[in-house]
């Protein structure tokens, strides 16, 4: 296994799209073009970002992970390319609907399935209406180029869900996304706290971080881009604006970030016998 950890975060407008996955599909032989080993897709990549209204005929997009359309027609492409894809997708296991991410190594063999564990609920984003808060807990991937960690969307804004991941080995944390316009209030860009909430994330973890947003306008309702990546100390080492289509890459030296994680002593100074608080609700 490599001990140099290169990423690429892709970002792109699949509720513009004719065809989202065939763009995807481009957009990461680009990515690996450029040597990228992960590489991160935006989520609910398959088409527009449904949840922002309750209408039950969306629920017919949903699939079973394992033979999800999504997962058909990137898991080859995975293993063509020998990178690593986690793919979020609207998953159905029996009466019960998910926000998802399937994590598809780089032989193109699909590792499992993380199920989205904070579902917000308001204008624009009535995801409660779809998606069961997810049973997995959070998931970390022993993959072909490293140990990760996977967040989606709403998720990103708990610093809990960040330690938990480091705390189970995380080398990177990748948060798939979809967030822009608050219809409630037109004056309100969240574009630089949801930036911010992940670069703390990324400091107090000693870990970097990639999140990809989509671009776009679906039914009046825009999405801001702006994803990144972010060293382990919470500098920004590439960023794409509020509507580029395309990606930004970085790499890592493994063993540095583990040495680095040691040195600053957050894990060694961890007090969980003062944290009870935390999980009394």
């Amino acid at each position: 296994m490599s001990r140099t950890l290169t990423i690429a975060g892709i970002q792109f407008a699949p509720g513009e799209s004719r065809d989202p996955l065939a763009e995807a599909a481009r957009l990461v032989r680009e990515a690996a073009g450029e040597g990228a080993g992960v590489i991160l897709l935006p989520e609910l990549v398959s088409g527009p970002y449904f949840c922002k209204s309750q209408e039950e005929a969306h629920f017919d997009r949903a699939h079973e992970w394992q033979v999800h359309p999504a997962i058909q027609f990137l898991a080859p492409l995975a293993a063509e390319l020998g990178v690593v894809l986690p793919v979020s997708i609207f998953e159905r296991e029996g009466p019960c609907y998910y926000n998802s991410v399937v994590m598809v190594d780089a032989d193109g063999t699909p590792l499992g399935v993380y199920r989205k564990s904070h579902i917000p609920d308001g204008p624009g984003y009535q995801e409660k209406f779809y998606f069961r808060p997810g049973n997995t807990g959070f998931r970390v991937w022993d993959t072909q180029m490293g140990r990760i960690g996977v967040g989606i969307c709403w998720d990103q804004w708990f610093p809990e869900a960040a330690r938990a991941m480091t705390l189970m080995g995380a080398e990177l944390l990748l948060y798939p996304t979809a967030i822009g316009a608050e219809p409630q209030d037109p004056s309100l860009d969240t574009a630089a706290r949801w930036r911010r909430a992940m670069l703390g994330h990324a400091v107090s973890n000693v870990i970097p971080v990639c999140a990809v947003n989509r671009t776009g306008t679906e039914d009046g309702q825009a999405f801001y881009g702006t994803s990144f990546i972010c060293d382990a100390a919470g500098e920004l080492v590439a960023e794409l604006d509020r509507r580029e289509t395309g990606f930004v890459t970085a790499a890592f030296d493994r063993d540095a970030l583990a040495r680095e994680r040691a040195a600053w002593g957050f894990f060694r100074d961890r007090r969980p016998d003062l944290y009870v608080r935390l999980t009394q609700g």
